[in-house]
């Protein structure tokens, strides 16, 4: 029996991107970046292939996947999208935003990505080399983050290479490297199937913008159960303990800082979010640096405060769910 290889790493030229889609028309997996994260794709109609993705990440089998589509025009072909979903769609798309929205009975699509619920999750992304495999692949590409379930999202395409060394036992089949993705936080999730706007899931499209064009959004709390990807609980997390809302760090803690942070004494390795505060650049650096820190020798992570307001949001969500226990 032979030895799963490591995925092979691409740039992302024409003939690559050719090689992409028959991968996903065979049924393989093809990471790629968006906007937001890297991308674990398959063909969203083809229930193997997401079942392929639920097996590489270790994946609950209750929780939703999005699905990648190149307009709204191919949404359209897939879930029912009323006045409020054309308005998000109209504003934001293409973008890091999903909505989640009733499942047309003909969805040519795996009964998986939805995990027995009658909803999809959609999302139409904006980076140019998620743009480029879709419209080779000319198909629906459900695609949660490129990394193993539960760890802290890739932002990079090493950072897939290093979650899945044996190629998830050769399905994973290539990566486009596509560089760093500019926003390095998972798309905002809402839930348009209800009488109000519901926010699964915060991200780079803050509350406070989603209710400027649909008016009041409401936002999801444990009893609306996992509706979308990005949900659970523990989520996002580094192997090594993460405290939060961190003056300073101990002797034996990383840090992760927010802001001025040189009077601040103490720990064993740093790494600033943004000096300045910028919530956009924080944004951008978090999982980065959150691996970066997660190493043999420490303690755990200490983290600084971030602000709740703006993009704030999205990122303490992130480290909400990075610290909670597993």
């Amino acid at each position: 029996m032979s030895t799963p290889r490591p995925p092979e790493m691409l740039q992302p030229t024409a003939a690559a991107q050719a090689r992409a889609a028959q991968a996903l028309a065979e049924g393989g997996l093809v990471a790629f970046p968006t906007e937001t994260v890297y991308g674990l794709g398959a063909d969203a109609g083809n229930d193997r292939a997401v079942a392929s993705i639920f097996e590489a990440k270790g994946r609950p089998h209750f929780n939703p996947l999005i699905v990648h589509v190149p307009d709204d025009g191919a949404a359209g072909r897939l879930v029912t999208v009323d006045e409020r979903a054309r308005h998000a769609m109209e504003m934001w798309w293409p973008g890091p935003l999903t909505l989640v929205l009733p499942r047309r009975p003909d969805a040519p699509l795996s009964l998986l990505v939805s995990a027995g619920l009658d909803t999809v999750a959609v999302r139409c992304p904006g980076h140019p080399v998620a743009r480029a495999l879709l419209a080779a692949a000319g198909r629906p590409v459900a695609a949660p983050s490129a990394n193993r379930s539960g760890h802290v999202s890739p932002t990079t395409p090493l950072h897939v290479a290093e979650e899945f060394p044996d190629g998830a036992g050769g399905k994973l089949r290539l990566i486009l490297a596509g560089g760093r993705c500019p926003i390095g936080l998972e798309s905002t999730v809402l839930d348009l199937t209800g009488e109000r706007p519901l926010l699964l899931r915060p991200g780079s499209v803050t509350r406070e913008e989603l209710e400027a064009v649909l008016g009041p959004v409401d936002r999801a709390t444990a009893a609306d159960g996992v509706k979308a990807p990005g949900m659970l609980t523990s989520h996002y997390a580094p192997a090594l303990p993460v405290r939060l809302e961190a003056a300073a760090p101990e002797p034996d803690e990383a840090f992760l800082a927010f802001g001025p942070d040189q009077f601040i004494r103490g720990g064993r390795e740093r790494l600033n979010l943004s000096p300045t505060g910028d919530l956009h650049e924080a944004a951008a650096n978090l999982f980065a640096m959150l691996r970066a820190l997660d190493k043999p020798g420490a303690r755990g992570i200490a983290v600084m405060p971030v602000p709740e307001t703006g993009l704030g949001a999205a990122i303490n969500d992130r480290l909400r769910r990075a610290a909670a226990p597993r």
